[in-house]
């Protein structure tokens, strides 16, 4: 057995206090990790202070920052009073004796042990219930400016007759505090019967009262606050209802009363506020009265009257009232939806228009000129061609494109406005020669000019005709110069340090490397040793504390793609899913279409943003999905039109809808940030169009509030859904195509947003929309639907793609396009009304053998049941319209190479040519510069080839008179789109390409 006596022991350790080099290096630490912890937090409010400082919107920052602390205090403030004094009182109130039982001597040792730490605790709890109280509250501030800023709607609620305003501003506010309300009671109640059983005032298991006549007063109190708080409740629920969101089997998602609502809910609420008021008086009364027999007894009532009142009764009215005779019971509340929903979502001036679907002429030769009239139709879809527009026009890898181009509309050398595809050369940092922090942040900046082409035409070989090509950009798309940097963009997420002592690449040409140093104001300083320490923590980069690569004038940019910088400045808005760049007054601006939204708009059904603006092209792009701040709403307005400075990053917000009460509350929350309507430029306005996330919306409720009629909207006969893209898998809705066209009731084309419907579950088309796009025109925003006969059956897109596909000699052709690797893409299935019937046109591109990118190839059209395939419009148009060998009006086919001016023997230009790279590439060699001795070597090549070929076309006296660089040129264009290697001079045109190289 062990011994366990008392023997000698081993020395015994004192255990004492640190020394006092170990206690001052532990409260060092202790104050450095404070202090770190401290300017962590400095840091992010700082940078923040100074990017809004930058963009000359600090009243942003601040507004919204002072908002969020004054609700933070007041309403943590208020939580921890109530809390804090309620601790105080149930403490104060507490036995002056505690009862001798077992119950109360365990609770003995809990008070001892808290009894020195009494204050502390009390100070610690109410703290923290403040801190988090607080928080929550500095969330509401969108409420809060929205509830003090409200500006009336001057529209009233058929219901109550109150203001659109009290709904959507008053409302949410109301029930914040609410909330707050029954927060407090609940966490008061709780926290003032824990300290009163602690003390003794409340027993469980002691003999005697349950509780002392001053516990029960002041939870008695408590719980009136509380019943009190719920009949406040119960009358806000009557207003609720106006805006109360249901699943109703004959309308679907259903905002507003419906008969039940009105004659059952309604009177409900209101004999349960009274029942409430009176309960929570009973509990007044237990003050005086010091039991809790009343209020019990009507606590009881009232839950007994919820369940029967508020539940049962409204259940009975719907299923022996209602669901008999559903159509004509909910016919004036189907209405008064109907006329709420058209108009919160600006659809309520909609024109619907009966069309037959079928050509009224019957000689189709005389409708061929017609087509020209009723559409430019765009043969160039901006959602395929972005590879075309990278190998043709990347010129360096550290370029590329966004992968979904844009549509706008730029005047051509008469004048005439024409549909343009139009994309930013951006910066590309996966595409550099070396990633490192100094070519990622410093030397590798910015992107470089635009690069568009004409929307409606290709050449012989389907490339894009461009218009603004090469680097730097140039072309007949804007007149004078602009500034082609690109410092802000889509693709430019990263940030980037620049006007410092480290230069910029700017771009390259056959001279060598450019460099550049930004002298826009766009940044945030960094000279200073502040600023560099918190933005080192901001991006934990501590290289930017003592990088040498910073000094006197750097700045750094960052919030450099358009979106975010819109929301950045305007956090009250939600943003178009696709800003697009255009040059306006000599710069590239970003443009991007903000809209105001409310989810408190009385008996206006609710949708959800992210469903409804998804389509086949934000399944593949994420970055097109909207930006919303609320994603279920119920009325929404494109208020604003923003422009983001693609070199400096300016952001300017310009007041679009002057009569938006949202707007107007908004501005007056931020005043000064929103410039007027008429600041807006004639050239910038002749850009802006009608936004695609909006139209989605639109459209996607005419698929059921296209009707008037209540009891058609109850039957759902004629309800339409917008049908899935035809050209692609994705399983998404089509897209909303830019097009300029004219509607049967317009006397000339005009920039459109157009789609189609089909009838639900079915493929037929039912109807066509279109909305004029065109800023300054008289009926901007004017939405056309054509619908078509129900007794008729009209192809849609998925059964005109089946046409296409179906057809022997179609697929057929298609099967050899797609011989070998090739790969064919259908572009978008255009939709044009000509004469009474419908025009489907679809370009169709090919990706063959070792092209990295699509080429228009082919042509689909149909026509009233004639279906065409071939090499350019043009020709499917006479074989459609039976006019073959015709001649074609401008824009329909495929823009021909013009032949250069002749001169020379070709063979002795040839040879001079060679003759000059071979001296070239010498003496390059002689300096040892690789770079230009290898261009020399490919340009000897190419003089070789040239000469070998004209010699051979010698004999027969045909290219004898042509300029041996036409030959080469167009040769090496072919050999470049096989090599894939993107050559600036194959998106050339021949003549281009000689007069480049003489």
């Amino acid at each position: 057995m062990p011994d366990r006596g008392g023997g000698p022991t081993g020395p015994r350790i004192r255990v004492g206090r640190p020394s006092r080099r170990s206690r001052t290096l532990l409260m060092t630490l202790g104050v450095l990790a404070v202090l770190a912890m401290l300017f962590v937090m400095f840091a992010g409010f700082w940078t923040d202070w100074l990017w809004y400082k930058a963009v000359d919107y600090s009243s942003v920052f601040t507004t919204t920052l002072w908002t969020k602390i004054g609700l933070f205090f007041v309403f943590g403030l208020l939580m921890a009073l109530a809390v804090g004094v309620n601790i105080w009182l149930a403490h104060r109130l507490r036995p002056p004796l505690s009862a001798m039982s077992l119950e109360q001597q365990s609770l003995d040792r809990y008070r001892m042990s808290i009894a020195p730490y009494k204050k502390w605790m009390l100070i610690g709890v109410t703290a923290v219930i403040g801190l988090i109280s607080g928080a929550s509250a500095a969330g509401q501030w969108r409420t809060w400016l929205l509830w003090i800023n409200g500006v009336p709607f001057g529209e009233k609620d058929p219901q109550f007759g109150k203001d659109v305003a009290f709904y959507a501003f008053d409302l949410p506010w109301y029930r914040f505090l609410l909330g707050f309300g029954f927060a407090a009671a609940v966490l008061s109640l709780i926290a003032a019967a824990l300290v009163h059983y602690l003390y003794g005032g409340l027993r469980v298991t002691s003999p005697g009262a349950r509780a002392t006549g001053a516990a029960t007063g002041h939870l008695s109190v408590l719980l009136g606050l509380f019943v009190a708080l719920k009949a406040v409740a119960y009358w806000l629920d009557r207003y609720g209802l106006a805006v109360k969101s249901s699943d109703f089997k004959a309308a679907g998602n259903w905002t507003g009363l419906r008969y039940v609502d009105a004659n059952a809910y309604l009177p409900a609420k209101t004999i349960l506020f009274c029942i409430a008021v009176i309960c929570a008086l009973l509990f007044f009364a237990t003050l005086w009265r010091r039991t809790w027999q009343l209020p019990v007894i009507g606590f009881g009532l009232m839950v007994l009257s919820a369940i029967l009142i508020g539940g049962l009764y409204p259940a009975i009215v719907q299923k022996f009232q209602v669901d008999p005779n559903e159509q004509a019971k909910e016919a004036p509340y189907v209405s008064q939806n109907l006329k709420a929903t058209k108009k919160a979502y600006g659809i309520d001036d909609a024109k619907v228009t009966e069309y037959s679907g079928k050509a009224q002429t019957e000689d189709r030769t005389e409708l061929r000129g017609e087509v020209a009239k009723a559409a430019s139709i765009r043969l160039l879809d901006p959602n395929i061609v972005s590879p075309t527009f990278q190998q043709l026009q990347q010129m360096k890898g550290y370029y590329a494109f966004p992968q979904n181009l844009d549509v706008d509309r730029y005047k051509d050398a008469d004048g005439n406005s024409r549909d343009t595809v139009i994309g930013l050369r951006e910066l590309n940092l996966n595409g550099i020669p070396k990633n490192n922090w100094i070519n990622d942040h410093f030397r590798y900046t910015h992107g470089f000019g635009v690069v568009a082409a004409e929307g409606t035409t290709a050449d012989s070989e389907g490339r894009p005709v461009f218009t603004e090509s090469d680097l730097p950009s140039k072309g007949d798309l804007v007149k004078g110069k602009y500034e082609q940097r690109i410092y802000y963009g889509e693709r430019t997420e990263q940030y980037s340090i620049v006007g410092g002592p480290q230069k910029e690449i700017d771009y390259s040409d056959d001279d060598g490397e450019k460099t550049t140093s930004f002298s826009g104001k766009g940044g945030v300083d960094l000279s200073n040793p502040v600023n560099r320490a918190a933005y080192a923590v901001a991006f934990g980069e501590p290289q930017i504390l003592y990088s040498g690569a910073i000094g006197e004038g750097s700045q750094v940019l960052y919030n450099r793609t358009p979106k975010d910088r819109v929301e950045a400045v305007a956090p009250w808005l939600t943003i178009d899913g696709d800003a697009y760049p255009a040059v306006v007054d000599g710069k590239i601006q970003w443009i991007v279409d903000a809209y105001t939204t409310s989810n408190g708009y009385p008996y206006s059904s609710r949708t959800t943003l992210g469903d409804t603006t998804a389509d086949s092209l934000t399944a593949e792009n994420q970055q097109r999905a909207v930006v919303a701040q609320e994603n279920q709403v119920n009325y929404i307005r494109n208020s604003v039109k923003a422009t983001v400075d693609a070199y400096d990053g300016t952001v300017k917000l310009y007041e679009w809808d002057t009569k938006d009460p949202v707007l107007k509350t908004w501005m007056k929350s931020f005043p000064g940030t929103v410039e007027p309507r008429g600041e807006i430029s004639d050239e910038l306005m002749d850009h802006l169009r009608y936004p695609q996330d909006l139209f989605k919306v639109q459209r996607e409720l005419l698929t059921r509030y296209h009707v008037n009629n209540a009891n058609t909207f109850l039957s759902g006969s004629q309800v339409w859904q917008v049908p899935d893209d035809p050209t692609n898998k994705s399983g998404e809705s089509v897209p909303a195509y830019y097009l300029s066209m004219r509607m049967p009731d317009q006397e000339k084309q005009a920039f459109s947003l157009t789609t189609t419907f089909t009838p639900n579950n079915r493929d037929n088309l039912s109807a066509f929309m279109a909305v004029n796009a065109e800023a300054d025109a008289d009926d901007y925003g004017k939405i056309r639907v054509l619908k078509l006969p129900a007794s008729t059956t009209v192809s849609g897109p998925k059964q005109v793609q089946s046409q296409f596909n179906s057809e022997q000699d179609i697929a057929e052709s298609i099967r050899l396009l797609r011989g070998g690797d090739s790969e064919v893409e259908y572009g978008n299935l255009l939709t044009v009304p000509l004469d009474g019937g419908l025009l489907y046109v679809e370009p169709v591109y090919v990706r063959g053998g070792g092209l990295k990118y699509p080429l228009l190839r082919k042509v689909l059209v149909t026509y009233g049941g004639a279906t065409a395939f071939e090499d350019t419009l043009g020709e499917a148009l006479d074989k459609i319209f039976g006019t073959e060998g015709a001649e074609q009006p401008p824009g329909e086919q495929p823009e021909k190479p013009t032949d250069p001016p002749t001169g020379g023997n070709a063979v002795e230009d040839a040879l001079k040519d060679a003759q000059k790279a071979y001296d070239e590439g010498q003496t390059a060699l002689k300096e040892g510069d690789w770079e230009a001795y290898g261009k020399a070597q490919a340009e000897l090549e190419k003089a070789l080839e040239a000469m070998e070929k004209a010699a051979a076309e010698g004999s027969d006296g045909k290219n004898a008179d042509k300029d041996p660089a036409e030959s080469a040129g167009s040769e090496d264009a072919r050999k470049e789109e096989q090599d894939g290697n993107g050559d600036k001079e194959a998106g050339k045109k021949p003549a281009e390409q000689a007069a480049d190289r003489s």
